[in-house]
C-alpha cells in the first residue's frame, strides 16, 4: 500500500487510470481494441493532442494555461489554406503556407504573452479573450465554410505519408517531444520555467526575470500551436474554421493526468505525452464501444474534474509524506 502511496505521490493517476481503462476496453471492444491497426491509428491520432500538451504543459509550468489554443489551430488551418490556395507553385504554396500558418499562432503566442506577462492580467480572462478573438478571426476570413483545393503533395507527405514504415507525423511529434525535454531538463529556461511556476516571489527575487519566462512559455506554447494546425490541416486536407474546438479541455486535462501541477513548477513533458496518450485511448474506446459524441463530451469534462481533484489530492498527501 506504501508503495502505491508513493507511486500516486510521485506520477500521480495515470498509471492507475491506464492499467484500468486499458482493462476496460480490450473487454468491451470485442477484440477490436489491442488490435496492430487499431494501436497504430491511436498513435497517429495522439501526435496532434500530444504537440498541443507539450506547449500547454509549458504555460501551465508557470502558473497558468492557455484556453485559446483551440482557436488558434483553426486560425492557423484557415490561414494556411488560404495563403496556400493563393499561389500557384505548389511547392512554394506549401512552404509559404505553412511558414504563415505557424507564424499567425506564434503572434497569438505573443500576444497572450505580452498581456500575461507585461500587465499582469489574469491568464484565464487574456487566454479566454483570445480564444474568441482567434475563432471569430477563423470565421471571417473563410465566411464560415471549409477551404478546399490545398496541393496534394500537402496531405500525402504531411499528413498520410511515411518515413520507413513509420507515420511523418510521429517522427514530426518525437523530435519536439525530445527538443521540450533536453530544454526542461538541460537548460537554464527550463530551470526557470519550473522557479517561476514554484514560487513567483522567490524567483523574482532570485534575480530571474519573471515576465520575460512567463511571456517565453506563452510563445512557445503558440508555436507548438501552430505546428499542430498545421498538421492538423494536412490530415484533414483542408482550412477548417471549426478545428479544435475540444483542443483546450483536452490538453489541459492531459498535462494535469500526467503529472503536471496546475499550481505551476511541477511535472514533465513525458507525463504530459502519457496523458494525451490515455485521453486519445480513452476517445479511441468510447468509439468503439458505440459511445455517442455527445456522452464522450459529459465523460472528458469528468475526467478534466477528476484529474484537477486528483492532483490536489496528491499535493496534499505529498506535504503529508514529507
Amino acid at each position: 500500500m506504501d508503495s502505491l502511496k508513493q507511486i500516486f505521490v510521485k506520477v500521480g493517476v495515470l498509471p492507475f487510470l491506464l492499467i484500468a481503462l486499458l482493462i476496460l476496453f480490450t473487454l468491451a471492444g470485442e477484440g477490436r481494441f489491442m488490435t496492430i491497426s487499431n494501436l497504430l491509428n491511436v498513435s497517429r491520432q495522439t501526435t496532434y493532442l500530444a504537440i498541443l500538451t507539450a506547449g500547454q504543459m509549458l504555460t501551465i509550468l508557470c502558473a497558468g494555461f492557455d484556453l485559446s489554443v483551440g482557436s488558434s489551430v483553426a486560425l492557423t488551418s484557415v490561414v494556411t489554406s488560404m495563403s496556400m490556395v493563393a499561389i500557384a507553385a505548389p511547392t512554394m504554396a506549401i512552404i509559404i503556407g505553412m511558414i504563415v500558418g505557424i507564424a499567425t499562432a506564434t503572434l497569438t503566442g505573443i500576444a497572450n504573452g505580452l498581456t500575461i506577462a507585461v500587465f499582469r492580467v489574469s491568464p484565464f480572462v487574456v487566454t479566454l479573450g483570445m480564444m474568441s478573438v482567434a475563432q471569430g478571426l477563423a470565421l471571417l476570413l473563410s465566411k464560415g465554410v471549409p477551404i478546399f483545393n490545398l496541393p496534394p503533395d500537402f496531405n500525402r507527405i504531411l499528413g498520410i505519408g511515411k518515413i520507413a514504415g513509420v507515420p511523418i507525423p510521429i517522427l514530426i511529434t518525437l523530435f519536439i517531444v525530445i527538443v521540450i525535454y533536453v530544454l526542461l531538463s538541460r537548460t537554464r529556461i527550463g530551470r526557470y520555467f519550473y522557479a517561476v511556476g514554484g514560487n513567483v516571489e522567490a524567483a523574482r527575487l532570485s534575480g530571474i526575470a519573471v515576465r520575460k519566462y512567463t511571456f517565453m512559455a506563452y510563445v512557445l506554447c503558440g508555436t507548438l500551436t501552430g505546428i499542430t494546425g498545421v498538421m492538423l490541416t494536412a490530415r484533414v486536407a483542408s482550412g477548417e474554421p471549426n478545428l479544435g474546438a475540444a483542443l483546450p479541455l483536452e490538453s489541459i486535462a492531459a498535462a494535469v493526468i500526467g503529472g503536471v501541477s496546475l499550481r505551476g513548477g511541477e511535472g514533465g513533458v513525458i507525463g504530459a505525452i502519457f496523458g494525451a496518450i490515455l485521453i486519445v485511448l480513452i476517445r479511441n474506446g468510447m468509439d468503439l464501444m458505440n459511445i455517442s459524441s455527445y456522452l464522450q463530451m459529459v465523460v472528458m469534462g469528468i475526467l478534466l474534474i477528476f484529474a484537477v481533484v486528483m492532483d490536489h489530492f496528491r499535493l496534499s498527501m505529498k506535504g503529508r509524506l514529507r
